[in-house]
């Protein structure tokens, strides 16, 4: 044998082993390491994630849920993330420990703030965790310390962590749904089995006690009356209490997609849709006003708005807590793009939520936030619009109360006019609301 083609037999028998091995290496490793800082994907997906492994959150996308071939049962699923510098990949959910799915998932929705994440993929989330409470306490616990730390390292203020017990353990958070500011919103466990919202406010220490006891004699006094409130389209306030100086309001928990999600991921709504769903908003509020004394909303936004089993909008959340850390702390707390100007001088009355109404409707129809303390015209982005609803819009958000319609119910007199004439059918009889 030639001296050359020895040498070339020698190195082959030599690197084939070797590239076996490493090749044997990549396709063994099949840990995705989840942290702060993003996924680190193991190297056999790289040619899926154009050759970068590690992904920040900021980079993901859209994360997605859907059955396999095979689809036998809630295991039997995909798992899709896309990231939007180039690259995804699909996780076969049964390959995962279940509770390294939970893990996954809550990373997901705590730090993949771009990420979209559809209604059933959120669901999945939840019926997998009611599944585990007590299994992933300290995972997300932990999660949740991080970014605590990160978000509130300069205020007094730190939400509750999950596991935490209230009312003598009546209540157990399960984990949060959002937080900012002095409140924060939880997703809580009921003795030990119903799922409800716990949504609590808190006074800072430096309030002068004046204001302090003006907040909390109208945040009592107005507890009361919500819990009277009977709507099948309103989540029920079950309960209000005080414990450790924090204030907290108990809510029927209702499943579904909130209008700002829907609206995020799936971009501006039908005019006929929106004037359906303005329909129902409407009862919701002459249901409010009617009340003795009249009951002011107060943070009427597509955030508070949850599509329910039926597809029509439920009323999940007040402002009462609100309007109690702004009462104690002389601030305004809310969403000022849906804030009436006389609200945002301490005054508000019952057109404040018809202003607020007319926000809502002009960012189901556009797709984006009016601006504060503005006549917003829908018709100025989408020109397709029609024009007795973009008049509908701008009346309602007109600056002075006088000139917005003078309650709910004339505004959803025009809106059915305006449904008769593009071929939308007011709201049948509503069945009860589906809650948890």
């Amino acid at each position: 044998i030639p001296a050359i083609v020895a040498f070339a037999l020698i190195i082959a028998l030599i690197a084939i082993p070797a590239f076996a091995i490493v090749l044997a290496a990549i396709f063994e490793d099949d840990l995705i390491v989840v942290s702060r800082e993003g996924i680190a994907f193991p190297l056999r997906m790289m040619p899926y994630l154009a050759f970068k492994r590690d992904r920040s959150w900021h980079d993901l996308k859209f994360a997605t849920l859907c059955s396999s071939a095979s689809g036998k049962d809630s295991t039997d699923r995909l798992l899709g993330l896309n990231f939007g510098n180039g690259g995804s990949v699909v996780l076969k959910l049964k390959d995962m420990e279940r509770t390294d799915l939970e893990q996954m998932l809550l990373a997901i929705e705590i730090w993949g703030e771009n990420c979209n994440r559809p209604q059933d993929l959120i669901e999945f989330q939840n019926d997998l965790q009611n599944e585990n409470l007590g299994l992933t306490a300290i995972s997300y616990t932990k999660m949740w310390e991080e970014e605590l730390s990160r978000r509130f390292s300069n205020t007094s203020f730190i939400p509750l962590k999950p596991g935490t017990t209230l009312q003598d353990g009546r209540l157990a958070v399960i984990r949060q749904l959002a937080f900012g500011g002095l409140s924060a919103i939880y997703l809580v466990q009921l003795k030990g089995s119903e799922l409800v919202v716990l949504k609590e406010a808190v006074i800072p220490g430096n309030s002068d006690n004046a204001s302090r006891e003006k907040a909390q004699e109208m945040f009592e006094r107005e507890a009361k009356l919500l819990v009277k409130l009977s709507h099948p389209y309103i989540a029920r306030v079950l309960d209000h209490f005080r414990e450790n100086e924090r204030h907290y309001l108990l809510l029927e928990y209702i499943r579904g997609q909130d209008l700002r999600q829907l609206v995020s991921q799936k971009g501006p709504q039908s005019q006929q849709e929106v004037v359906q769903w303005g329909i129902q908003i409407a009862d919701i509020l002459t249901y409010l006003h009617s009340q003795s004394p009249a009951i002011i909303h107060r943070d009427l936004t597509p955030d508070n708005l949850v599509l329910g089993h039926d597809h029509k909008p439920v009323l999940i959340d007040f402002g009462a807590a609100n309007e109690f850390v702004g009462t104690a702390t002389g601030t305004l707390v809310g969403k000022q793009a849906y804030i009436a100007p006389e609200q945002l001088r301490g005054k508000a009355c019952p057109s404040s939520d018809i202003y607020a109404m007319g926000g809502t409707l002009f960012y189901l129809l556009t797709g984006q936030d009016p601006e504060a303390l503005m006549v917003s015209h829908p018709r100025d982005i989408n020109q397709d619009i029609d024009e007795d609803l973009d008049k509908l819009v701008a009346r309602c958000m007109s600056m002075e109360v006088a000139d917005r319609p003078e309650n709910p119910a004339k505004i959803k007199e025009s809106l059915e006019a305006i449904a008769a004439r593009i071929g939308t059918a007011p709201p049948a009889a509503v069945p009860s609301t589906e809650s948890a």
